[in-house]
């Protein structure tokens, strides 16, 4: 018979615990082994080298952090049945599935704005069948259906499980140091409070760190300005296939990326798209852009060409817009050198905008040793978190490198 309680050995968290044979079967799913052909950080490996991590390995890392989580709580008396304890795992191994090739950079394009969480939701309910209802319990978890908030909490919240190992993971992968958040201290303080979940009050600098590890990482990182531009690039460039598509053009493809690309309403999701889509990764796109990177059409080429060759175009980055008036110029003059016009495909203000904590929308209580439970901002003891709660935007001026020389002027004024 096979053993199906497994441990697997991460570089991240050390060894990782399988402790339900459903955790196994549905790891070993087609669905679920997608993820090893996905990348967690899109086109970021071509800012920092290291980034080349999977959503596989996410997905199990998360896990891992919820186990750990649950048994902290269960130590701190909250009673957490093997049914819940399963469920919870199965709720937050499963929470990426719906994922597409390059994480979230192509969602806009592909399904027509069909957010990952909605895939993650009907995968989860076509796994529900195939283990015959087994799953019930993880999908109230993962819709916030069930009565014990803190479940939900876990897998979708400012302090999730799902944020603590995507940032000490990415900080691992990119050599980003700025993004190592303590975990363990951080888990050690959870606790439950009327069924939501809270923060033991001396662990105020453990969530004050994770905001501010969280904020480094999305501008060191994720909003890096050529990481920003690429992911910007991507979308632009299967934006222009689809519309050359859409035209009569024959683009080479696999058939699973053709299909995607001949197809453009997606608003009722037949069984058709659902299996079409647990089919495509990240090299059915790979294998787009090189096929693209000699067409005929400029654009198409350009765009193919800037990812495919890291052939990236100039980024400047400021805390103002940049004004219609010098895009619009700039525009012009890209015009005149490739002698098109369309270059407002290869011309882009792209805004970025981060809120490292939003109280507004869920705010983070803490608990201290009387039971007394406040929101984090109205800790005495707090230091970072008013800074924390400011929303920053900045934005990337991205235009061909080949006219730098042509609009160094306009740039100064």
């Amino acid at each position: 018979m096979l053993n199906k309680l497994k441990i697997v050995n991460d570089p991240v968290h050390g060894f990782i615990k399988i402790p339900y044979e459903i955790l196994f079967d549905v790891i070993e799913h087609p669905y679920f082994q997608r993820l090893r052909r996905i990348s967690q950080t899109g086109l970021l490996s071509l800012v920092y080298p290291g980034s080349t991590h999977t959503r596989f390995q996410h997905a199990l890392g998360a896990t891992h952090m919820m186990f750990t989580a649950l048994e902290t709580l269960k130590m701190k008396g909250a009673e957490v049945s093997p049914e819940e304890e399963q469920a919870a795992l199965l709720a937050i191994l499963l929470h990426d599935i719906g994922h597409g090739p390059y994480s979230h950079a192509l969602e806009s394009v592909l399904m027509n704005d069909c957010h990952h969480e909605r895939l993650s939701l009907l995968l989860m309910e076509k796994l529900n069948e195939e283990f015959c209802g087994a799953l019930d319990l993880a999908i109230q978890m993962f819709q916030g259906k069930y009565p014990r908030r803190f479940f939900n909490q876990l897998i979708s919240s400012q302090v999730d499980v799902d944020r603590l190992d995507y940032l000490k993971r990415d900080s691992f992968y990119t050599g980003v140091a700025e993004g190592n958040v303590n975990t363990q201290r951080m888990i050690s303080m959870m606790n439950v409070h009327n069924e939501e979940l809270v923060i033991d009050a001396k662990g105020i600098y453990s969530i004050e760190g994770f905001f501010a590890a969280r904020m480094f990482m999305y501008w060191q990182v994720y909003f890096h300005k050529t990481s920003s531009a690429a992911e910007h690039i991507l979308v632009k460039a299967l934006k222009r296939a689809k519309q050359l598509v859409a035209r009569g053009e024959r683009l080479t493809a696999t058939e699973n990326l053709g299909y995607f690309l001949h197809k453009s309403k997606f608003d009722k999701m037949t069984l058709e798209d659902l299996q079409r889509f647990t089919e495509l990764d990240d090299s059915d796109i790979m294998f787009g852009l090189k096929s693209w990177q000699g067409h005929s059409d400029f654009i198409l080429s350009y765009l193919c060409k800037a990812i495919t060759q890291r052939h990236f175009p100039k980024n400047i980055i400021s805390e103002r817009p940049f004004g219609e008036e010098l895009v619009d110029k700039i525009i012009q003059k890209t015009n005149m050198f490739y002698k098109i016009q369309n270059a407002d495909w290869l011309v882009d203000e792209i805004e970025r905008t981060f809120l490292p904590y939003d109280a507004e929308k869920q705010t983070v209580f803490l608990k201290n040793k009387s039971g007394e439970v406040f929101p984090l901002e109205k800790s005495e003891s707090q230091i970072l978190t008013q800074h924390l709660k400011i929303q920053n935007t900045k934005y990337i001026l991205s235009f061909p490198r080949e006219i730098s020389s042509m609009i160094n002027q306009d740039l100064k004024k």
